[in-house]
């Protein structure tokens, strides 16, 4: 008898909350781990992937999504681990994942979704304060799974291990070889084997596939971010510089250098001053400006520089 193919839609919401990435997530009935707004689409009453996914969203989390596009589509046989209240059974599950990203982190007033930090999920990633403690225990994991000269030049190459570069928008290939390392939950899940007596700080396990979508999402947006101007739909309508760099900030995972930053959005003409301050800061105002979203109709435009700050 064939296997029948269930599509789930699954959605990343991102945003910027007291200058951390968070995402929004949820706690499905009978699942102890949380996950992302997910479910299963319905050809004959659904007329799009993206209605139907916003549908669900608004259904589960009382959130209306704004910025959508579609991340990537999801089938590993072994890994998707189905929902049982998708009616999936034994079915196969085909993911298809979005990237939407929020200007606010507005509570739904849904007792089952809530904003956690995306660095719960992946601390290991947060460099904004130098290299994360984190490594230490996920190097010592590395080196001791390792047993050919490939896997550990690939450990050396991804987690920036013998003083190799960090390259901030390899998440998800730093997620998956942990995962063929066994390394994190999900590995012993899928596999039906016993969770391990313990693991290193790899991060907070989420349902099915759901860490390994979110790993992707978050290398889509690190790459995204100097290429295109994305990071302006996380930002208000008006904003100081400092909070754009903070923003910046928490989705790359690293320090930038101010001055340089700045220099590159007077250079990219991206920004425009509103002559008034804003007295909130804390400190001495600062000035607010905001996105010159005209120019995207006007002429190609790029991402944002990311002058690292260096020790």
């Amino acid at each position: 008898m064939p296997t029948s193919v269930v599509i789930g839609l699954s959605a990343v919401v991102v945003a910027i909350c007291d200058g951390d990435a968070v995402v929004l997530t949820l706690r499905f009935p009978n699942e102890e781990l949380q996950g992302l707004p997910f479910g299963p689409f319905d050809p004959e009453g659904h007329r799009t992937f993206e209605l139907a996914l916003r549908a669900f969203v608004k259904a589960q989390t009382r959130f209306d999504l704004g910025y959508v596009e579609q991340l990537y589509t999801f089938g590993d046989k072994g890994r998707d681990a189905p929902l049982a209240d998708m009616g999936a059974g034994a079915a196969r599950v085909i993911s298809v994942g979005y990237l939407g990203l929020a200007p606010a982190a507005l509570d739904g007033h849904s007792a089952a979704s809530g904003w956690q930090a995306w660095n719960r999920f992946f601390p290991y990633e947060d460099w904004r304060e130098g290299r994360p403690g984190s490594l230490v225990a996920i190097e010592a994991a590395l080196r001791a799974w390792a047993t050919t000269p490939e896997q550990l030049a690939r450990a050396r190459l991804l987690f920036a291990l013998d003083g190799a570069p960090w390259n901030e928008e390899r998440v998800l290939e730093r997620y998956e070889l942990l995962y063929e390392a066994g390394l994190v939950h999900e590995a012993a899940r899928d596999r039906g084997e016993a969770q391990p007596v313990s693991l290193p700080p790899t991060g907070e396990p989420m349902i099915s596939d759901h860490r390994r979508i979110l790993g992707t999402a978050l290398s889509r947006l690190r790459g995204k971010l100097k290429y295109r101007p994305v990071v302006f739909e996380l930002m208000p309508e008006a904003f100081t510089l400092s909070a754009l760099q903070r923003a910046v900030e928490a989705i790359a995972g690293v320090p930038l250098h101010k001055q340089n930053f700045r220099r590159a959005l007077e250079r990219a003409e991206l920004v425009e001053g509103l002559g008034r301050m804003d007295a909130e800061t804390g400190g001495r105002p600062a000035e607010l400006f905001r996105f010159r979203r005209e120019i995207l109709a006007a002429r190609p435009v790029s991402g944002l520089s990311l002058p690292l700050l260096r020790d």
